[in-house]
């Protein structure tokens, strides 16, 4: 308990100094900074090489602190009683008084914003005196990190401090949902969408390239492990990696097993973990089978497909 403690001050300390540092999530890990310091968040946009029109996500502890940046509306207040803290982001109608950085929200008048589930995030933004923007800590176009490890490979001794949560619980970054007017999606994500229209009792639309940009994962090339891959592939070519959604009683060397008996979620946490592998291993091509696309499974499909656009 006390090195957690000793952990949430010392990333206190980097952040309220407008460094960056890295924080874990339940989706996948973050670069965080002070979404009211311009400083903060230009050093997020340089070290991820990231567009400035692509908008970041601000995470807050509760909708208490959120109150002072965003105006509130019925739909955001029944899905943030469900699902919040959680794997849902909300676009929101941002206050003229708001002190987030215009950098932040690509000098929009909306703004991403989430509730992290991940303990020790939880812990240090009830310290913080800001809310904290945090896409995911990752170089630009490449795959999110899902542990400490991969945040290291990534960014190096350029990134001050790596607050160590273990490694993220859903994997893959969260749903995106519009409320600025008609509930849209923007994003396919770690929160099943059917249960979203459950709760909202209304069947919702899928814009997810959107021309104007007001949430992350519009781009159409975005989570790519930096080598070409093909989705819906029955018979692999020699020496490409080949990527299965449940094990096979026949194995070969190039085969990667995203779970044990197809199963979704668990294919969804380990999909950028063995895609990151499948680089390191040195196959310069990877085959994908055709993966079930209900659930989470289109969230899966909906990052190979802009993986493959390499």
């Amino acid at each position: 308990m006390k090195s957690i403690q000793s952990n949430i001050k010392k990333a206190k300390k980097y952040l309220d100094k407008n460094q960056c540092i890295a924080i874990p999530t339940e989706t996948v890990y973050g670069l965080a900074g002070n979404a009211y310091s311009d400083i903060s968040v230009k050093k997020i946009f340089n070290l991820k090489k990231r567009p400035v029109n692509n908008p970041l996500i601000v995470h807050y502890y509760d909708v208490n602190r959120l109150k002072e940046d965003c105006y509130i509306s019925s739909n955001f207040t029944k899905l943030y009683n469900k699902f919040s803290p959680g794997p849902i982001t909300f676009i929101l109608k941002l206050k003229k008084k708001s002190k987030i950085s215009k950098f932040v929200t690509n000098k929009q008048n909306s703004l991403a914003v989430r509730f992290p589930k991940h303990s020790l995030f939880r812990k240090l933004l009830k310290e913080l005196d800001y809310p904290l923007a945090a896409p995911s800590a990752n170089i630009s176009t490449r795959l999110s990190s899902v542990q400490a490890s991969d945040v290291n490979e990534e960014f190096g001794s350029k990134i001050k401090y790596i607050l160590n949560g273990g490694r993220c619980q859903i994997g893959i970054e969260s749903t995106i949902i519009n409320l600025l007017s008609k509930p849209v999606i923007l994003r396919y994500g770690g929160l099943d969408i059917s249960k979203i229209e459950k709760l909202l009792k209304k069947k919702i639309f899928i814009k997810n390239n959107l021309k104007k940009k007001i949430a992350p994962g519009q781009f159409p090339l975005h989570y790519s492990p930096g080598i070409p891959l093909r989705m819906n592939v029955k018979k692999p070519n020699k020496n490409e990696a080949f990527v299965l959604i449940k094990k096979r009683k026949i194995t070969y060397k190039n085969y990667y097993y995203l779970s044990k008996k197809n199963n979704l979620k668990q294919a969804a946490k380990n999909l950028y973990l063995l895609l990151r592998k499948i680089k390191k291993d040195g196959y310069k091509t990877i085959a994908v089978e055709k993966i079930q696309n209900r659930g989470i499974g289109k969230t899966i499909n909906d990052r190979l497909n802009r993986a493959s656009k390499y």
